[in-house]
């Protein structure tokens, strides 16, 4: 479809872009596509052919914005169409959500994004006599748009109905909006080194975190900077560079790491000279851990399986990096927001339970296990621990403790138990602040 409409559009710049963000927000939102995967060079229905690498840079700028304030986005169109949305115009609705992302959120010119989303609507048959109205409404927006930004709510608007609600049950209102509001800001660009950490910061022009992590503030492509090529670090969001060190890995422990892929936290576990054993479900995942590896010039066993029916000799610790809603990750992955729904919690929460009772089972006595998410949600993580203890009295609970985590005991619950918000790790500059929502528990098997 994309390269059809490209040809039309190849004498108007910036169109098949506008065209491919219409698309591709209506494949997220309404047909449940991860952000990353209609961004891959693999995605099975690309709607980027033909576009040059600063046209997709613009649509991928497009479509993160209008999932980050698709709310506020929606409730501004809502109010300038009464009547609102034709029914037999196609894909209408997200032409004008990429233009009103523009508008609102992107240092784009106003006439270029009416023109651009007016000549995109002629496009189809179905929506071409709307035209008049997406020039209207687009018009009224920007004489609106002061408005409609100081009404923005983080909380009410920008976060599904659901997951607010969850959020103030679990963390109480004024936390709740503080996650929320931290949602809206870019997230960081976070490293985990391998050696060196005050050289690689100066190199690099990035803080040292309390944490270890480093923290930089440039938009240079990651391809691009100093140390990647020879492998001297990887990209790693401070928060989840925690969990892997709270095993204490060293040199002769043999360590696997349950859902392995894409494999910062087996990086970890390697750079710490243990023995480790990469488990994961998908060979393709596992292809893309196999990568990173060689980049970093460490070494795992790679083994492609289904963990719950693993059969392998006992481990000296093991890593669960259980799958899960994912809503600590919002701030990087704004589509999470809009693709998971409260009916995937039960099934996740059944298999999280299934890899812990594996991970009991594979673990020598005496040996470690963390459990992590990057969800905020409890029934993942705090309870998920709890009736883990309850079902198995051969389990305790090693507490983390401050300084295993830069001193932040904000970020460590009463039971001792991490657990990362993404309103935590406040700087001066917004840019700079934040950290993804991660929740790990470090449990003993008794001897």
């Amino acid at each position: 479809m994309v390269s059809a409409q490209n040809k039309q559009g190849e004498d108007c710049p910036g169109l098949a872009a506008r065209l491919a963000a219409a698309s591709i927000l209506n494949d997220i939102v309404a047909r449940y596509h991860p952000l990353d995967e209609c961004f891959s060079g693999t995605a099975i229905l690309s709607r980027l052919g033909g576009l040059e690498s600063r046209d997709i840079a613009l649509t991928r700028s497009i479509v993160t914005v209008a999932l980050r304030r698709l709310g506020t986005i929606r409730a501004a169109l809502a109010t300038l169409m009464e009547k609102g949305l034709p029914r037999q115009a196609a894909h209408l609705e997200w032409t004008l959500i990429a233009a009103a992302a523009q508008i609102l959120f992107l240092d784009v010119a106003d006439h270029a994004s009416v023109d651009l989303a007016v000549r995109a609507t002629r496009l189809e048959a179905k929506n071409a006599p709307y035209a008049a109205l997406v020039n209207g409404v687009l018009r009224n927006l920007i004489r609106s748009r002061e408005k409609i930004l100081h009404d923005s709510d983080p909380l009410d608007h920008d976060t599904p109905a659901w997951l607010a609600a969850r959020w103030r049950k679990t963390y109480g209102d004024e936390t709740a909006y503080a996650i929320a509001r931290a949602h809206r800001e870019e997230p960081t660009l976070d490293l985990t080194v391998l050696s060196d950490p005050l050289t690689w910061a100066e190199r690099l022009g990035a803080v040292i975190l309390p944490t270890g992590s480093l923290r930089l503030s440039t938009h240079t492509p990651v391809t691009e900077l100093a140390g990647f090529a020879d492998g001297r670090w990887f990209v790693q969001d401070a928060a989840a560079a925690l969990p892997a060190k709270l095993l204490q890995a060293g040199p002769g422990m043999r360590v696997a790491d349950f859902c392995a892929a894409p494999g910062g936290k087996a990086a970890q576990l390697a750079a710490a000279g243990a023995e480790v054993t990469a488990i994961d479900r998908s060979a393709e995942r596992l292809k893309r851990l196999a990568s990173n590896f060689a980049r970093l010039n460490l070494h795992a066993d790679v083994v492609v399986a289904d963990i719950v029916s693993l059969k392998a000799p006992l481990f000296d610790a093991i890593l669960v990096d259980a799958p899960c809603l994912s809503t600590g990750t919002i701030r990087r992955h704004p589509d999470i927001a809009w693709i998971k729904k409260p009916r995937d919690i039960a099934a996740l929460t059944a298999l999280q339970s299934r890899l812990l009772d594996k991970a009991v089972t594979l673990v020598k006595p005496g040996g470690m296990i963390v459990y992590c998410t990057c969800s905020i949600e409890p029934e993942e993580n705090e309870q998920q621990i709890a009736a883990l203890l309850r079902r198995e009295p051969g389990i305790v609970r090693v507490p983390i403790l401050p300084d295993e985590v830069g001193g932040l005991s904000e970020i460590l619950n009463e039971n001792g138990e991490l657990r990362t918000l993404p309103s935590h790790l406040q700087a001066d500059e917004p840019r700079l602040s934040g950290l993804d929502g991660f929740f790990a528990a470090r449990l003993l098997r008794r001897g």
